[in-house]
């Protein structure tokens, strides 16, 4: 069986040798093996995230970690900023969680902007916590949350920011300390290029004293259960131990090729992308300015039968992804990140024009 060369926005590749680190012999989760290994990988994620604080580690998919989110940082009233369909998603869990949300939508391809959150929270507040999504996987939009981390600090100093990175994050640099986020998530099978099943979050102080005062937490993913059981390099519940040993490998494979490296790097596969897609002939459905350096959403302005070039794509061992929900056959996505390289795209490339060539 041929398997295709992933341009899509997750699960991404995975190199072999990462691939390989899940074979080793298993282990207990409650053994100083386990906690040495643990204690390796949570020194890494700190640096991976730029905080000094924490990075808790879940067996779930970044869904997870964004119904924690809710739980932990929401007693009552929470901001839901909309542009697409994982911050619609995010919308949809805070609901699930009994809790009274105030929705904001935002045209898809538009980003998020400081004075949507502001004009909202004036309107509507005061809120508990603000949801963003940095880099929306459905529309290719990436949104500035440095500048709306500020001016949420500025008009609600109380409320918390919590960031949906699971597209972007080791892929574009999201400094969390610096730029005051409070809960920062993302997922293995993206930008870090690890098989799917491991999400991890960087949790500020301020959200764990707010946790203390939230009801209803639940077990699996209190914060305050999450750290109890960090500062003994272990989980409460049974790890996903054979990804962990892939996670630590992949770590030391990113800091290898250096962080500003790697960042650098995305950086110009999506200028490669972008740049080709608008010597084609199509038009990019993000906002200019605000486009993904992960994932490429392209306008599908030459009505490219995109099933039957994915067809095309598969049988020379790649694929690419249809649009999202409503957009599908109006868009395809292009994503280019992880492990993907320079070489990658342009063999993309060159198998695309062949068929729009044909």
């Amino acid at each position: 069986m041929l398997f295709p060369k992933l341009f899509i926005p997750g699960p991404t590749n995975v190199r072999q040798e990462v691939l390989a680190e899940q074979t080793h012999p298993m282990i207990g989760h409650r053994t100083e093996t386990f906690e040495d290994l643990f204690a390796r990988v949570q020194e890494k994620l700190r640096r991976l995230f730029f905080t000094r604080h924490r990075v808790y580690v879940t067996a779930s998919s970044g869904t997870g970690l964004q119904e924690a989110a809710i739980r932990n940082g929401v007693g009552k009233r929470v901001l839901a900023m909309v542009n697409g369909a994982f911050s619609r998603r995010w919308h949809d869990v805070a609901v699930g969680c009994g809790k009274e949300v105030v929705r904001v939508d935002i045209p898809w391809g538009r980003a998020v902007k400081p004075e949507d959150v502001v004009r909202a929270i004036q309107a509507h507040g005061p809120f508990d916590a603000v949801t963003v999504v940095h880099n929306e996987t459905s529309t290719g939009v990436m949104s500035p949350v440095d500048e709306i981390s500020r001016a949420v600090r500025d008009i609600a100093p109380d409320t918390l920011l919590l960031v949906d990175a699971v597209s972007s994050l080791s892929g574009v640099k999201i400094p969390v300390d610096e730029w005051g986020l409070d809960v920062t998530l993302t997922s293995s099978q993206k930008a870090m290029a690890l098989p799917p099943g491991l999400a991890f979050a960087a949790v500020s102080d301020r959200v764990l004293e707010r946790a203390r005062e939230v009801e209803g937490r639940g077990w699996y993913f209190d914060f305050l259960v999450l750290e109890k059981y960090l500062r003994r390099n272990t989980t409460p519940a049974t790890p996903a131990i054979s990804l962990f040993w892939a996670l630590d490998r992949q770590l030391d494979i990113m800091f290898a090729e250096g962080l500003e490296n790697r960042f650098a790097r995305h950086a110009r596969l999506a200028h490669m992308t972008r740049t080709w897609a608008l010597e084609r002939g199509f038009r990019l459905f993000a906002e200019e300015g605000y486009e993904s350096q992960t994932v490429t959403c392209v306008e599908n302005t030459r009505g490219v039968d995109v099933p039957a070039l994915n067809a095309f794509l598969r049988e020379r061992g790649m694929t690419i992804s249809n649009g999202y929900g409503d957009l599908k056959g109006k868009t395809f996505r292009i994503a280019h990140m992880g492990e993907t390289t320079e070489a990658d795209m342009e063999a993309l490339f060159r198998a695309i024009d062949a068929f729009l060539n044909r």
